[in-house]
């Protein structure tokens, strides 16, 4: 091989791990504008069909339990009166057609009596991912309140271990 083959293809893996890291952070940073406008289809689309969202209050499975969150009434509740899902940028590995990325997030929501906004939870969050079909669906999120519990602690340090 020469030595401009050999450069040709090191630079097309280069591109393609930036290509790929850029897919991911798409995926992520649409999130919360797409819980925040109750488009339903659109989070559930961000899974695979089997997919798995761990939050503390339990765990939803496909896509049917992930729409029926976004629709549920105490999800509509924020929406109505103003919420944001902020989600911080995530740190990511790649591995072939697997991904790890991990990161922060935080939901405000407005208060309608007083017109503030108050920080409702800050979460660590876990985003496992597989290339299905060439596109890169989240395989199973895990969040986990950062509330002072180890759980969400190892969350963040998993994450970023070389």
């Amino acid at each position: 091989m020469t030595d401009t083959e050999t450069l040709l293809i090191a630079l097309a893996a280069r591109v393609q791990l930036l290509e790929d890291q850029l897919d991911l952070m798409r995926i992520i940073s649409a999130y919360g504008p797409a819980v925040d406008s109750g488009e339903s289809a659109a989070v559930a689309g961000m899974w695979t069909e089997d997919g798995v969202y761990d939050v503390d209050t339990g765990s939803l499975r496909g896509h049917v339990e992930i729409e029926a969150m976004v629709l549920s009434k105490p999800h509509q509740s924020y929406i109505q009166a103003g919420s944001g899902h902020l989600i911080g940028p995530p740190h990511i590995e790649i591995d072939g057609d697997t991904a790890v990325a991990t990161c922060h997030s935080q939901l405000v929501l407005h208060e309608p009596e007083t017109g503030t906004y108050r920080v409702a939870r800050i979460t660590a969050n876990r985003w496992e991912f597989a290339r299905v079909d060439g596109q890169w669906k989240v395989t199973v999120r895990t969040s986990r309140l950062l509330d002072g519990r180890a759980e969400a602690r190892e969350i963040l340090a998993a994450g970023v271990k070389n």
